[in-house]
């Protein structure tokens, strides 16, 4: 083999080495100092409608909204090991829905937006219980983004976690970690 087709295959070589054992995230960071571990990273979530409204179904001890949610756009963000919460919102709004007033459908009213982690943790008795722990309130637009970035107190352990957008005024989710693929939304219709 040539050394011209050697060069790119070896510098290919050493960038996938040196990302598959973590690089540090932010530039100037110091050898050993390394972006603690993700728990949960997500690209979707699902809207509350139908029977999770209201306090009948809710998840974990948190209900859903009276009114069904949807997001226009996305809603992605991650957890890390150090309780870090980020969340981007991006259109969390009234769903197109006969129950919403038809002046609120594709806003939000809220002005804050809260995120909530849910954990299965030990109780110290040998139980398994869930604990809910809220960030403090982020802007909202009436357009229904925000970002929600903030490092909260985890309890340890902390499994199977769930991320929530709740209001700001109240202790009920508009979107959880989740998705509802395109065709059972068709063949519900």
């Amino acid at each position: 083999m040539k050394r011209w087709v050697l060069v790119p295959i070896v510098l290919i070589g050493a960038v996938s080495l040196a990302l598959s054992i973590g690089l540090p995230r932010s530039r100037g960071a110091e050898v050993g100092d390394f972006a603690p571990p993700r728990i949960l990273a997500f690209d979707t979530m699902y809207g509350v409608e139908g029977p999770l409204l209201g306090e009948a179904n809710s998840i974990r001890g948190v209900a859903g909204d009276e009114l069904p949610w949807a997001i226009a756009h996305f809603i992605k963000g991650s957890l890390d090991k150090n309780g870090r919460l980020k969340v981007l919102v991006r259109g969390l709004v009234f769903a197109d829905d006969p129950s919403v007033p038809p002046e609120l459908v594709g806003k939000n009213d809220e002005s804050r937006f809260r995120g909530v982690v849910s954990c299965l943790t030990e109780d110290g008795q040998g139980s398994i219980v869930t604990a809910n722990v809220a960030t403090g309130g982020s802007p909202a637009t009436t357009l229904g983004d925000s970002v929600i970035d903030e490092t909260l107190d985890l309890p340890n352990p902390c499994i199977a976690p769930i991320v929530f957008v709740i209001a700001g005024s109240e202790d009920k989710w508009f979107a959880v970690t989740g998705f509802e693929s395109e065709s059972s939304t068709e063949r519900r219709r």
